[in-house]
C-alpha cells in the first residue's frame, strides 16, 4: 500500500494516467471488445463529460445544479436538427451544439446568484423539468428534413449523420473518446488558471473571496456557461453515437438525480471522479442488468437509493452553510 500511494503521488502518475487512457481507447479497445461494449463505452466517454461538467461545479465551485441535463438535452437536439438540416461537418455542429447549450447554461446559472445548496438545487431542478417539457412539445427526436421536419414514425427517423472517417461503431468510440479528452483538457486548463482560483475561494467562502476582491457573480457565470458548453457538446456526440433511438428520457428530472448520484460516487473534488462515475453509470450498470437483476429492478433500485444518498447529502450540506452563516 505504501507504494502505490508513492506512485499516486508522483508528478508522473497523472499524466502517465491519462497517455495510458487514450493509447487503450484508440488502439487497443475498437479492435478487442465486440458490439454491444463499443457502443456501451461510446455512451461512457459521451457520459463522462456530462458528469465531469457536474462535477466541477459542485466540487470546484460550490454549486449544487440537478440542471445539467438540460444543457444536455439542448445540444442534442440543436445537433440532430442542424445535422438535418445542414451539411456542416460533425466537429463544427459540435461547436455550435456547445455554444447554444451555453446560453442555457448562463440562464440557469442566474439563479445562482441569489440562492445556494439545497435551494439551488430545487431551482435547477424545476428548470431541467421545463426543457424536459419543451423537448417533449418539440417532439423531440423529430428527425424530419429541414430545420423543422417532424418523422411521422420512429421508422421514419433517420440516422444522425456521422463523420466520413468515424462512420463505424469502432472508429466513432475513437473520435468519442478525443472529444472527451479535448473536453477534460479544457476543464483542466480553466481549473489550472485565475477562474479556478476564484473558483476555489468561491466554494471555500464567498464573503471571503468578495472582500479579496473576487468578483463572484461573473465567476459563477463563467463556472455555468463552461459546464453548459462541456453539457452540449456530449449531447451532440450522444446524438451521433445512438442515432435515432433517443427518447426524452434520457434528459428527464429523472436523468437529473441519477446524473448527480453518479457523480457522488464517482467523487466531486477530482476529473477522474466524472470518468469513474461514467463508468458506474454506463458500463458497471449494464453489466449487473445483464448479468445478475432485471432491467427494472435494478433500475428502480438505484434511482431509489441514489435519490436517498443525494438528498441526505444536499440537507447536510445546507446545513454546515447555515451554520457558517453562507446562508439566510
Amino acid at each position: 500500500m505504501p507504494a502505490l500511494a508513492n506512485l499516486v503521488r508522483h508528478k508522473y502518475f497523472q499524466p502517465g494516467a491519462v497517455a495510458g487512457i487514450m493509447m487503450l481507447s484508440l488502439f487497443v479497445m475498437p479492435y478487442v471488445l465486440g458490439a454491444f461494449w463499443i457502443t456501451n463505452f461510446t455512451q461512457m466517454a459521451v457520459f463522462a463529460i456530462v458528469t465531469a461538467s457536474a462535477g466541477m461545479l459542485y466540487g470546484r465551485v460550490g454549486l449544487v445544479s440537478l440542471g445539467q441535463v438540460a444543457p444536455y438535452g439542448i445540444g442534442c437536439w440543436i445537433f440532430m436538427r442542424l445535422a438535418y438540416a445542414t451539411i456542416l461537418p460533425t466537429p463544427v455542429l459540435l461547436l455550435i451544439a456547445g455554444l447554444g447549450a451555453m446560453l442555457i447554461g448562463i440562464l440557469i446559472g442566474l439563479p445562482a446568484l441569489r440562492v445556494s445548496g439545497l435551494y439551488l438545487a430545487l431551482v435547477t431542478l424545476m428548470l431541467a423539468a421545463a426543457v424536459e417539457i419543451i423537448l417533449f412539445q418539440l417532439k423531440f427526436p423529430n428527425g424530419g428534413t429541414g430545420f423543422s421536419g417532424v418523422a411521422k414514425d420512429l421508422s421514419s427517423i433517420k440516422p444522425v449523420r456521422r463523420p466520413g472517417f468515424a462512420a463505424s461503431d469502432a472508429s466513432y468510440f475513437q473520435f468519442a473518446a478525443v472529444v472527451a479528452f479535448c473536453m477534460f483538457m479544457l476543464a483542466w486548463s480553466m481549473l489550472r488558471s485565475k477562474p479556478g482560483r476564484a473558483w476555489a475561494s468561491i466554494r471555500q467562502s464567498e464573503p471571503a473571496a468578495l472582500s479579496a476582491g473576487i468578483d463572484v457573480t461573473r465567476y459563477k457565470i463563467v463556472a455555468f456557461a463552461l459546464a453548459a458548453f462541456m453539457a452540449g457538446v456530449a449531447g451532440g456526440l450522444f446524438a451521433g453515437s445512438v442515432q435515432s433511438s433517443i427518447g426524452v428520457d434520457q434528459f428527464s428530472r429523472q436523468a437529473s438525480l441519477f446524473l448527480m448520484a453518479v457523480v457522488l460516487m464517482g467523487g466531486i473534488e477530482s476529473l477522474w471522479g466524472g470518468l469513474l462515475a461514467a463508468f458506474f453509470a454506463k458500463i458497471m450498470l449494464d453489466f449487473l442488468v445483464q448479468n445478475m437483476v432485471g432491467h427494472q429492478f435494478w433500475n428502480d433500485f438505484s434511482l431509489s437509493l441514489f435519490g436517498f444518498g443525494l438528498m441526505v447529502n444536499l440537507i447536510q450540506s445546507t446545513k454546515a452553510m447555515e451554520k457558517k452563516g453562507l446562508l439566510g
